[in-house]
């Protein structure tokens, strides 16, 4: 079984929400990158989940919301849009918090479990993680994701070892 195959069918995306979605981003000259769980497994050996975070460039992100509305259903929260279909467990979560705005200029093509993505440079990445990690608000599974998403990047890129603050160094030593 391929990879995406794989992940369409833990995603359950009979619907092909997935293709639909970057295919629609892509079809408007919508400018995006994966962030997040996924874009750490463009990096290093991937894990499954059912989300897909994507960040869109600043100047774009009005135009596509009336985009996907008129596609998808669309549910604001307050770091994220989040956009389903019916007939697919995937989540596409649009970041919305301005510090991740530069990522979509600096990010490159990657295969994301067998489809080619535009990802955030894995600086990038490795900064989100560590803003993830450090807010207090996000919930204790999430954050230990994060925790594990960041050692799984310094094992096999220990030169970012630099970018993660040592309060974090020490929760994953």
């Amino acid at each position: 079984m391929q990879a995406l195959d794989f992940w369409k069918e833990i995603t359950v995306d009979k619907a092909n929400f997935l293709e639909q979605f970057t295919s629609l981003l892509n079809t408007h000259a919508i400018r995006f990158c994966v962030i997040d769980g996924q874009a750490v497994n463009a990096y290093v050996e991937p894990l499954v989940s059912l989300d897909l975070d994507v960040v869109v460039a600043t100047d774009q992100v009005d135009s596509v919301l009336g985009l996907l509305r008129a596609h998808f259903v669309v549910k604001p929260f307050p770091h994220s849009l989040n956009v389903e279909m019916a007939g697919s467990d995937l989540r596409v979560q649009i970041q919305n918090d301005v510090r991740y705005s530069d990522f979509v200029a600096r990010a490159e093509m990657r295969d994301v479990l067998g489809l080619a993505l535009p990802v955030a440079a894995l600086e990038d990445v490795m900064r989100g993680k560590v803003w993830a990690a450090q807010d207090p608000g996000r919930r204790g599974s999430k954050r230990q994701k994060d925790f594990a998403d960041i050692a799984r990047i310094i094992e096999s890129y220990p030169d970012l070892r630099v970018l993660v603050p040592d309060d974090i160094l020490r929760r994953i030593a």
